[in-house]
């Protein structure tokens, strides 16, 4: 009877990697290898106990171990990349900024952006204001310390 339970691992681990295809994040993957290594545990004749334990401890182990190895490699992006680069940086107000209205432009360096004020203040064209924060395709600012 033990050992006739390889092909419902080996239909399992298969699942399990077909399954891994229709997601991201390499996550499935290490249960289909877990599963297959079951099978073969269950192909020599041994209890549902090593089978359950070495899916188990095997799918475990990979799975540690890859999320390491991942996160070794895929570090948050540091400050100052991409459009985090504009936090911190001065810019003039193009467009009066009101959040009620929902307009507002600024320029920073030779890119303009659509603006909101971080106090919901409406800030004048003209005034030089400081990047506090981006929220999507809008930059959140407040008045510089220099003012206009």
């Amino acid at each position: 009877m033990p050992g006739d339970l390889w092909w419902i691992w080996l239909v399992l681990a298969a699942v399990f990697l077909v399954a891994e295809i229709f997601t991201a994040g390499f996550f499935i993957f290490w249960f289909g290898i877990g599963a297959a290594a079951a099978g073969l545990l269950a192909l020599l004749g041994l209890n549902i106990v090593w089978q359950w334990f070495v899916f188990v401890v095997i799918s475990g182990s990979l799975f540690i171990v890859s999320r390491r190895f991942a996160e070794r490699f895929t570090k948050k992006q540091p400050p100052g990349i991409g459009a985090d680069r504009f936090i911190g940086k001065i810019g003039v107000v193009l467009e009066d900024i009101n959040n009620v209205k929902n307009t507002g432009r600024v320029r920073i360096d030779k890119d303009e952006w659509r603006a909101d004020s971080e106090t919901d203040d409406t800030i004048a064209a003209g005034t030089r204001v400081v990047v506090t924060r981006l929220d999507g395709t809008h930059v959140i600012v407040k008045i510089s310390e220099g003012g206009k």
